[in-house]
């Protein structure tokens, strides 16, 4: 507060003029001092304020640090805590201030390791130290510490600041961790085979009429041989019924000829070569559907990439429309290594996208092409294949997200955003890429190339 201005001394009776001029300057000096005294007064409080509102504010930060909090001087005497540390030991921070630092830890065998520690890298400062320090309740619980020294301007230890966590937080924390990073895999897991089941669903009308060709002729011939071994049955029962019975040598002959027994074994090569053809292709069929269903193994194998993508082909062109065409532009070996089944669920994805895209269009059309590229520098060979549409194409803003999971440009119910996401994480196992574009040409649609390391020549078994 400002202080009224003492009132100065009267000035000696009879001084003259030159003394009145020095009273005055007298007074002048003592008005600008206590100008300045009143300015440093001002400036005193709003320091004091400001010091008083980091005071409040240090204090708060303290308080709500969950870690233990210690700061002591170079004596190794506690000079300040925060509340994590007093609900730890369940003491007050003034039964904490002024003892021993290193009387919390758990018994003297930890007070030995904690002294050698300080006093060797105490300077330097030591990290995620676990030590034992004694809780409230009298246990001893494994505590991982850090310790920072406090140091002067000019380089000389004050102290430490010890701060630390218990370790059944961490190990908590820790184990959660690993729990939701094994439901993270688990659910990656479950996805990966949802879309391969929605893929092998796409399957079924195809596998259908695949199925119903073979198994309709192998019954159509059964039926035929089943009449056909009925006359052969009747035919032979009357040749050996017949002999040794006079007048009956002609017979046979009139037998033969109503039961067209030459023409029933004309027909026989064919009917069994009929049925090997149709079981053959029937198990092809299952083969083929094993391979895709099969479980992946960890081993890479040998596989021929063009043998794949024209499994794939065969297959979604059976539920496709009429009117989509694929044109294969494949050479006859493509090798590389890894898992057949997952490299044909990449391919019919990306035939099946193709097919979704190319809705509606009486001129559907998707070529696939692709080759072999000699590496460079000792690089080993690369494989790429591109699989071009003319259908409705990407928007440029959606190219970046197409490979994101649970992105779809399909209409609400007709896609789930898994299946280039899914395709992507095979391609880049087996050390590939996946990559879409937008092709510069008249027709439009999209391009997506799938480039794969090429194997050694392919083994064939």
């Amino acid at each position: 507060m400002a202080r009224p201005l003492p009132a100065p001394p009267a000035p000696p009776a009879g001084d003259d003029a030159l003394g009145e001029q020095a009273w005055i300057e007298v007074i002048q000096k003592m008005d600008e001092v206590y100008n300045d005294l009143l300015q440093y007064e001002v400036a005193l409080e709003e320091k004091n304020a400001a010091l008083e509102e980091s005071h409040q504010f240090i204090e708060s930060v303290l308080a709500s640090i969950s870690d233990i909090l210690i700061v002591c001087d170079r004596d190794g005497a506690i000079i300040e805590t925060n509340p994590a540390l007093q609900h730890f030991t369940g003491r007050a921070a003034e039964a904490l201030v002024g003892t021993p630092v290193f009387d919390l830890f758990a018994d003297e065998g930890e007070r030995v390791r904690a002294r050698h520690l300080v006093s060797i890298h105490g300077r330097d400062g030591i990290h995620d130290c676990e030590l034992h320090l004694r809780a409230g309740d009298g246990t001893a619980v494994p505590v991982s510490l850090n310790c920072t020294p406090r140091l002067t301007p000019a380089g000389k230890l004050m102290g430490l600041v010890l701060t630390g966590r218990p370790v059944g937080e961490l190990r908590r924390a820790y184990q959660q961790l690993r729990q939701a990073h094994d439901d993270l895999k688990r659910t990656q897991g479950q996805l990966l085979h949802a879309e391969k089941m929605a893929s092998l669903g796409r399957l079924v009308a195809g596998v259908a009429h695949e199925l119903n060709n073979p198994i309709s002729f192998v019954l159509g011939n059964v039926l035929s041989l089943k009449r056909y071994a009925a006359r052969l049955t009747e035919y032979l029962g009357a040749i050996h019924g017949a002999e040794g019975v006079p007048g009956s040598s002609a017979e046979p002959a009139a037998l033969r000829q109503r039961l067209r027994i030459d023409r029933v074994l004309e027909d026989m090569p064919a009917l069994i070569d009929g049925l090997i053809e149709g079981a053959e292709r029937t198990r092809d069929i299952v083969d083929a559907l094993k391979r895709f269903s099969a479980v992946d193994k960890a081993t890479p194998e040998p596989v021929n990439l063009t043998e794949v993508i024209q499994r794939a082909v065969h297959w979604v062109e059976k539920s496709a429309p009429p009117g989509f065409r694929v044109v294969l532009d494949l050479p006859v070996a493509l090798p590389c290594a890894g898992s057949s089944g997952q490299l044909q669920q990449v391919a019919m994805n990306l035939v099946q996208n193709a097919v979704d895209a190319c809705a509606g269009r009486t001129d559907a059309r998707l070529e696939i092409r692709g080759g072999m590229t000699a590496g460079e520098g000792g690089q080993p060979a690369t494989i790429a294949v591109h699989f071009c549409d003319n259908g409705a194409g990407i928007a440029p803003e959606s190219l970046p997200h197409l490979f994101e999971p649970f992105f779809t440009t399909k209409p609400v119910g007709q896609g789930t955003g898994l299946g280039l996401s899914i395709s992507y994480g095979i391609v880049e196992r087996h050390g590939g890429n996946l990559t879409a574009s937008i092709p510069d040409t008249p027709a439009g649609g999209a391009c997506f190339t799938l480039t794969l390391p090429a194997a050694g020549p392919l083994q064939r078994g």
